[in-house]
């Protein structure tokens, strides 16, 4: 099972690096990387959506499945990528998105035209009720998940934007065509599927209202985890992924420790989930732009829970951050005193913890979240949309931009950071997206000549990790600590490995049934000493 001891980098393509100074990033900006990617010590690159795309939602919305974005470049360049890739023994995993497409595929655009076309029972079309839509269920972008046509006086279901109508994934026909979209890509030499939102392809057919006003409550019970998912995971499981050696990768908002089980069936189900346990902790019940605190006991639980769930079947990622959070660093660290050290502190947590690592590109030097300081500065959807409705209740432009710029997806999407030049090396023209100020001094070129860098600190955890299959299959167990001080030991056969994580701006000591023990230390981002200093990580040989 390669993926189980892989090592996975994120690439955002539009912000990667940009090769023909258009402003945005491209396939052969990618190329132009490879070496640096291969230089981090990672197995595979997951590339958010390349399809072609109007870019409603960041490429989430898919016109055209067999087609690149004209953007990103063609199919010649993304063959060129792929066997880039394989030459530096580095698989490549594409991010599908299956649960919608765009209203501008063909599909739709047959399916709206009228009741009795053969594309009508791609989408799911429903007659409204008294002049209102046929339920009160809320899209994730605000407003309500159906939208009027005109055309034939219907609404469909669109639970992300009204350019995102939601497939519907009872029709075998429209199953048949997707499994044939994923043949092509598989049969090019694809390595492995992220099925973006896969925990919605079933939902509840009868379409009852929600009964709660907690945004993530709806999702867990109306959109998510539907009756005949498990179904229509083992159908393309055995028409189709058992025939390649790849890996599946399920997302999806309502995967709890509960029913995660029901995914992951060795003959029948994904090889792998992203479970969002740590990832909503910090949204009250009006979801990212109704933030709230969280607290150490409740991220720490997050990782017990999980790895209790996975303790004898099933298979896990581990992640801080991807595109659609804010940056890892300024969210759960420390993003001005202690960054260097709360970055490693970060980074030794997520290639230490069981399960498959994922490392958002610029993670690996500590990128940091952007200020937007107007709305009209963002360029997501979820923001600007976020933003009509909160405006409608009253709050006003400066207390919705404090939520945005703690918790929206711009702060993922700035350009990654190459050097303190113009545009931070990312284009030679003007970006699609600010860069964040801070390139000037934070960027890979000064990081790579750096021995203590942040960059080269996690290059010694990628070699790490690799060295000792403790961490990716030992078990996990968590050392009763003080608040802010995260301790738990990993152990496979033989090997034990006990990690040590202080997750405070204050000196605290090692917990104390562990302190008279003979141990080594393997890694950390301080050197020795009889207390922890301030975001201190440190892994030992026990």
């Amino acid at each position: 099972m390669w993926w189980k001891e892989s090592i996975v980098y994120q690439i955002y393509p539009r912000s990667f690096k940009d090769s023909n100074g258009d402003g945005i990033g491209d396939l052969r900006g990618v190329i132009e990387k490879l070496d640096y990617i291969k230089s981090l010590g990672v197995d595979a690159v997951w590339l958010n959506p390349i399809f072609k795309s109007p870019n409603d939602d960041g490429g989430y919305d898919i016109s055209d499945y067999y087609t690149i974005q004209p953007e990103f470049g063609t199919m010649a360049d993304f063959d060129e990528l792929l066997a880039g890739l394989h030459k530096r023994d580095l698989k490549l995993i594409l991010d599908l998105v299956l649960n919608h497409s765009s209203d501008e595929h063909e599909w739709f655009q047959q399916s709206r035209k009228s009741k009795t076309n053969p594309y009508r029972d791609y989408y799911f079309w429903k007659p409204g009720k008294d002049s209102n839509p046929p339920n009160n269920w809320p899209s994730f972008f605000g407003g309500s998940a159906w939208q009027y046509d005109e055309t034939t006086d219907e609404y469909y279901l669109h639970l992300f934007s009204r350019k995102q109508p939601d497939l519907n994934w009872e029709n075998p026909k429209l199953r048949n065509e997707v499994n044939q979209l994923m043949k092509f890509w598989l049969d090019k030499g694809v390595d492995g599927l992220r099925l973006d939102v896969i925990s919605a392809i079933s939902k509840r057919t009868d379409f009852p209202d929600t009964d709660t006003p907690d945004f993530n409550e709806t999702i867990r019970k109306f959109y998510s985890n539907g009756p005949r998912l498990r179904e229509f995971i083992a159908e393309s499981r055995e028409k189709l992924w058992n025939h390649y050696n790849i890996v599946t990768v399920g997302e999806g908002p309502g995967i709890t420790p509960q029913n995660a089980l029901d995914y992951l069936d060795e003959k029948q189900g994904l090889n792998m989930i992203f479970h969002f346990g740590h990832m909503f902790m910090d949204q009250g019940p009006g979801g990212r732009f109704d933030p709230k605190p969280w607290t150490m006991q409740e991220f720490k639980q997050v990782f017990k829970t999980w790895n209790e769930t996975f303790a004898t079947r099933g298979w896990g990622s581990v992640f801080l951050g991807n595109h659609d959070f804010p940056r890892m660093l300024s969210r759960w660290g420390s993003d001005k005193q202690y960054r260097d050290e709360s970055a490693k502190l970060l980074l030794t947590l997520l290639l230490t913890m069981r399960g498959t690592p994922f490392i958002y590109m610029g993670d690996e030097i500590g990128m940091t979240n952007t200020v937007l300081n107007a709305v009209a500065e963002s360029k997501d959807i979820e923001t600007l949309t976020g933003w009509e409705v909160a405006h409608k209740q009253g709050m006003t432009e400066a207390q919705f931009l404090k939520a945005a710029n703690y918790a929206g997806r711009d702060n993922a999407r700035t350009p990654m950071q190459w050097n303190k030049g113009p545009q931070a090396g990312f284009t030679t023209g003007d970006p699609w997206m600010m860069v964040n100020k801070n390139h000037a001094w934070l960027n890979v070129d000064d990081q790579e000549n750096n021995s203590s860098s942040i960059l080269n600190y996690l290059r010694s955890l990628t070699t790490l990790r690799k060295a000792n299959p403790v961490f990716s299959y030992g078990s996990y167990q968590e050392l009763e600590s003080n608040s802010n001080l995260f301790a738990y030991y990993r152990q496979w056969q033989q090997e034990k490995m006990l990690i040590v994580l202080n997750f405070s701006d204050e000196v605290t000591n090692l917990p104390h049934e562990v302190q008279g023990l003979s141990k080594v230390k393997l890694i950390g981002n301080y050197s020795e000493s009889d207390q922890l200093n301030p975001w201190e990580a440190a892994v030992y040989k026990v």
